[in-house]
């Protein structure tokens, strides 16, 4: 809503009381500020027959004190997203699919293997979020716009997640060159800024008790390239077709999206350490879809 992306939005729910709820709250915060005029209302299955978008946040999540793995949640989401995109199927085959839901590699990789649904249009956050996250701790240290950082974070949503240094700069600036330009006397530390971007997102758990701004916007940044014919590469997660000579797992790699979806994806250069990395990942996913099973 506050992008107005969308001129009406179904909320589907088990709990019908807290999506009744939460679509009356959404329909009187918008409905003085927007010109658009923004439809909230309680749904169901039915109204995925003409969506364009359909956004996937199904199942639990990780919660405070609970030990910081989002693969413990697999076994449980992947028979919920089994149960949603079965539903989804029966009326739809058209419409972009954005996934949410923990352990997000996991999902995407059930919602786009187990169902005869076009792999382009099923898109996971993957680790857009942690990408946000790494420019913000590098921009803080640099004391710089995060958006004249650039450079991904790569590999599973979650404690595996790997920055993939040697694709990072500021505003064209090399990485290797950024304490010289910035007059920093301290070396930059690579393994306590990834430290920090794994850590952070379990600090947010448990001193507010969940994550939802950070990845609502990533979510809306996907929606928006969908929307608007971007053609934008952004890292998000789908299933690899022998990218980095890997197959069967869902990874975060850069990807171009568009009004098709997922148009192509991109097996940048890494070096040596960053492929080891995303083996490593692919290794954590398929062990954690295997014990799904």
């Amino acid at each position: 809503a506050d992008f107005q992306l969308a001129t009406e939005v179904a909320l589907i729910d088990l709990n019908e009381d807290k999506a009744w709820g939460e679509a009356k709250d959404s329909s009187h915060a918008t409905s003085c500020i927007y010109s658009t005029n923004i439809k909230f209302h309680l749904g169901d299955y039915d109204d995925c027959k003409d969506a364009n978008i359909i956004v996937i946040t199904a199942g639990p999540s990780i919660r405070p004190g609970e030990t910081p793995d989002r693969l413990k949640l697999a076994g449980t989401n992947a028979k919920i997203m089994s149960s949603v995109m079965s539903e989804i199927v029966k009326r739809t085959k058209e419409a972009m699919i954005i996934m949410i839901t923990n352990p997000l590699d996991v999902a995407t990789y059930v919602v786009s293997t187990q169902f005869d649904y076009p792999r382009n249009l099923i898109l996971g956050t993957g680790t857009m979020l942690e990408t946000y996250r790494f420019r913000r701790i590098l921009a803080d240290k640099y004391q710089v716009d995060p958006k004249n950082i650039n450079g991904y974070v790569l590999g599973e949503h979650g404690n595996s997640a790997f920055v993939a240094w040697s694709t990072t700069g500021c505003a064209g600036f090399p990485i290797e060159h950024l304490d010289e330009y910035f007059h920093r006397t301290e070396k930059l530390d690579h393994q306590a800024v990834e430290d920090e971007l794994v850590q952070v997102a379990y600090d947010v758990i448990n001193k507010k008790g969940f994550t939802n701004t950070g990845i609502a916007m990533a979510a809306c940044r996907f929606i928006k390239s969908v929307l608007y014919d971007e053609h934008t590469i952004l890292p998000c997660s789908a299933v690899l077709e022998g990218e980095y000579g890997i197959k069967d797992v869902a990874l975060s790699i850069p990807r171009m999206v568009c009004a098709d979806g997922i148009m192509r994806s991109f097996e940048i250069h890494l070096n040596d350490e960053e492929m080891e990395k995303m083996h490593k990942a692919a290794q954590s996913v398929r062990s954690a879809l295997d014990g799904a099973g």
